[in-house]
């Protein structure tokens, strides 16, 4: 390639990354800020973590008895002399509440209140960020999390709720969400982020797709970065996600008790957001199988080559199996909408795409490769390498037997020790050299070895560093 265009390639790859990392915040704003389901699943998580129940129970006592004259209400409960007892009752009451309304909000009923709460404050949300002016303008009023109908719950298992719902003020248990001078400018980052997901998503792949088109001879090597930078892409959200979650909650808890609630919420409030980057880090991790399977590498080349004959003779099996895995994800993972069927049918596409290149690659290196040629060489090899073992015994046997020539010694008399046999090259030894040479030329004419290790290969046995001294 020119350098241009290597330029231009990497520069693809590194805005695909770029891309991915930004359609994972855009992926998941659009299902958790404007999709009321998946909300309500979210908040139903988030009521069954105590540090967010102890918070949320806290609230509600606290609310109750800013709201509610329990003193008075228990006045009118007890009999006769004993109503000059209502105050110390009802400061022990509020310890007993404080209590049980964490166990309260373990029940399904309050749990069940929760999420309708949540649902409803959601679906107001969405109706003013659509502009849809049935619920609450952007000029007036305020979009409020209402848990009204968990603080009268509260009073009724703590016992004094006989006629509570009406004496309530009607802000009693409102969470502010956003105030009505902040509703236009959600309006406007709605629209903003609406239907920005799929875009990203879209060129997020088309971005990789052109770098790869551009790449020529070299794919595979694009290929593998492609899989690479979206490895880096979902650990880079991974990363942000804990460094914004304590920036996040300093900046909106301001009490310190209550900050465990806190990053608790963020916690289970952004586990899509993982979800989401772990999907992208095991997409990236198949692009780099895809390439480092394309690639000369030598381990690459004897997969190719076990690979080759289920490719060329069984074409229709490769292809279903392939659609069976598209048909898998669509049935077990977060299908959301458009913008994840079409990501999907983008990864699909791509994936048939590159099996039909390694097929075409696998049908130039391999043409005439078979299963019984496959294993039977793998066979050779292991057969191989128990002989070598064995004439390498062999050769020290014979090696073992031969002696150096004896010295005079000073009491023989003269006499001169008897003369030792001459050393020679063992037979066995130049037929095992033989046998190797004509195996890696076996293993070479197979495509096992390439000829840059055949050569190796051959100089070294031939300098004598591989005949077994």
């Amino acid at each position: 390639m020119s350098r241009g265009r290597r330029r231009t390639v990497k520069g693809l790859v590194i805005l695909g990354s770029v891309l991915a990392f930004l359609s994972v915040f855009a992926i998941w704003i659009e299902r958790q800020a404007l999709n009321t389901d998946d909300w309500v699943a979210t908040s139903g998580h988030l009521i069954q973590d105590q540090t967010i129940r102890a918070a949320v129970g806290d609230y509600l006592v606290d609310q109750l008895y800013e709201n509610v004259d329990v003193e008075s209400e228990l006045k009118e409960i007890l009999p006769g002399d004993t109503k000059d007892l209502a105050g110390p009752a009802a400061g022990g009451l509020r310890q007993v509440a404080g209590d049980g309304a964490e166990k309260v909000l373990e029940t399904s009923t309050a749990q069940g209140l929760w999420e309708d709460a949540n649902r409803s404050a959601h679906e107001q949300l969405i109706s003013v960020l659509e502009d849809k002016g049935e619920a609450v303008s952007t000029s007036e009023g305020n979009v409020s999390l209402n848990l009204g109908s968990l603080l009268t719950n509260l009073a009724d298992q703590v016992g004094i709720g006989q006629g509570l719902a009406a004496k309530l003020p009607p802000d009693a248990g409102q969470i502010q969400i956003l105030r009505s001078d902040q509703l236009k400018t959600a309006q406007n980052i709605a629209v903003a982020i609406k239907g920005l997901a799929l875009v990203l998503s879209i060129l997020t792949f088309a971005a990789f797709a052109a770098a790869i088109y551009l790449s020529r001879e070299g794919r595979w090597v694009t290929v593998l970065y492609s899989g690479i930078g979206l490895v880096a892409a979902g650990f880079a959200v991974i990363v942000t996600r804990e460094i914004a979650g304590g920036i996040v909650v300093d900046q909106l808890v301001k009490t310190e008790s209550a900050k465990p609630a806190g990053e608790a919420t963020w916690s289970i409030a952004t586990s899509l957001m993982t979800s989401i980057a772990s999907t992208v880090i095991v997409v990236g991790i198949l692009f780099a199988i895809a390439g480092w399977l394309a690639s000369p590498s030598g381990s690459a080349r004897s997969t190719r080559r076990v690979i080759a004959p289920t490719l060329r003779h069984h074409v229709a099996y490769v292809y279903t199996g392939l659609a069976l895995i598209v048909c898998v994800y669509f049935l077990s993972g977060p299908i959301q909408g458009l913008r994840s069927f079409l990501t999907a049918l983008i990864v699909a596409g791509m994936a048939a795409f590159g099996v039909h290149e390694l097929r075409k690659q696998t049908a130039e290196e391999f043409p005439d490769a078979e299963y019984a040629e496959v294993f039977g060489s793998t066979r050779d090899r292991v057969v191989g390498a128990v002989k070598d073992a064995n004439i390498g015994e062999r050769v020290g046997e014979q090696t073992s037997k031969l002696r150096l020539p004896e010295m005079k010694r000073p009491d023989s008399g003269g006499a001169e020790a008897s003369e030792a046999p001459t050393a020679v090259t063992p037979v066995d030894e130049e037929d095992a050299r033989l046998q190797r040479l004509e195996r890696l030329a076996t293993l070479r004419d197979k495509g096992v070895l390439t000829d840059e290790e055949f050569a190796a290969e051959k100089s070294r046995l031939l300098s004598g560093s591989g005949s077994g001294h």
